[in-house]
Parts: C-alpha cells; structure tokens; sequence
C-alpha cells in the first residue's frame, strides 16, 4: 500500500527558483517508492490570506479556492513542505495556507526541505515545523536542509542537481514518512474526532 504524498511548494515570488526544487523533491519520491506523489503549488492555488468568514475548525467554507485546498490536504496521507527562508521565517503565502485549514492537517506526517544561502533554510524549516505541531501535524525531527543551493542548477536546463548527501538526506526522509505515514493513517481511522486544543 502506497501512502499519497503530497509536495508542496512553498513560495509564490516570480523570480523563485523552488519549482525546481520541489521537481527534485518529487522525482525523487517516486524513485524512492512507496509513494503516490503529487506536486502542489501554491502560485497556483492563489490562496487569498485568510478569507474564509468561518473558523477552519467548522469546514464551512465558502470559497472553492478553500474547498479545493482541503481536497488536495485530505487526500493526502504526508507531506513533503519545500520551503525558501525570507528574513529568517517561513514565507507569507505558506504559513497562510497552513493556518487556512485546521482539521484536514489531523495525525499526518510532514518533512520539511529548506533552502537558501549559508544556513540551507534552517531556521524556516524550524519554525515551519512548529506551527505544523500547532495544528496537528507530526513534523518529522529531520530536515534536509540545502545551503547555498544556488550552485545545484544546470545552466542549460535549469534543473536541480544537488550533491549526493542531500541525496542521502532527502531518501532517509522518506524511509521515516513510511514508517509515520502508516501508523498516523491508522489512527485518524480509530480516532477522527480527535478534540481541538
């Protein structure tokens, strides 16, 4: 049994260089096996910030941007978050899509792939990964971070081609999604009505 996976793209900037990113991560993925991979983007989900008139904890939402969104985050099983660090944080438009759903994120698994300059995204991914246990999310202890990442592109193709350790780093993330992935999709089947803090 496969577990679907779900990697999302993070940042929503014009000149971002994530989709290649979060192409790598997914590729990956799928050579990895186990997994049913879908890539997300949210430029292309063009979540408005917060614009639902209920609480997310309802599920009354209006909006199909929202109602898409919730689909796509319930169909899932994990979750891969590839994430850019702006000014030592969690881009705007990611945080945002977090907090516009609050159930459908219920006794899941995520890893979090960060990038930038020296520090990889690092402390993003750290902060990423707290206000994923906020919402009920098990963030995985692990990262792979991928510092100066700018030197990993193909001049011709544009595509990512990062060392080998991230490589090894990005596979040992998903040998711990299978291990999660399973164990929480059993229990949100024994435990769906779980109370909201």
């Amino acid at each position: 049994m496969s577990l679907k996976l779900a990697v999302v793209m993070g940042t929503t900037r014009p000149t971002r260089r994530g989709p290649a990113v979060a192409q790598w991560v997914a590729e990956l993925a799928v050579a990895h096996g186990g997994f049913e991979v879908e890539r997300v983007d949210l430029a292309e989900l063009n979540l408005p910030f917060l614009d639902e008139p209920e609480h997310p904890a309802k599920q009354a939402y209006v909006h199909e941007h929202t109602k898409r969104w919730s689909a796509i985050v319930n169909a899932a099983d994990a979750f891969v978050f590839v994430t850019a660090e702006y000014d030592y944080f969690v881009p705007a438009p990611l945080v945002n899509a977090v907090q516009t759903l609050l159930r459908e994120w219920n006794y899941k698994v995520a890893g979090v792939v960060s990038y930038g300059g020296i520090s990889g995204g690092l402390r993003a991914a750290q902060e990423l990964r707290q206000l994923l246990s906020n919402v009920g999310i098990m963030p995985l202890q692990g990262t792979v971070p991928l510092p100066l990442f700018g030197q990993y592109f193909d001049d011709d193709d544009g595509s990512f081609q990062p060392g080998e350790k991230s490589v090894q780093g990005l596979n040992q993330l998903f040998g711990e999604l299978l291990k999660w992935g399973p164990a929480l999709k059993t229990m949100r089947k024994t435990h769906a009505d779980r109370p909201l803090g």
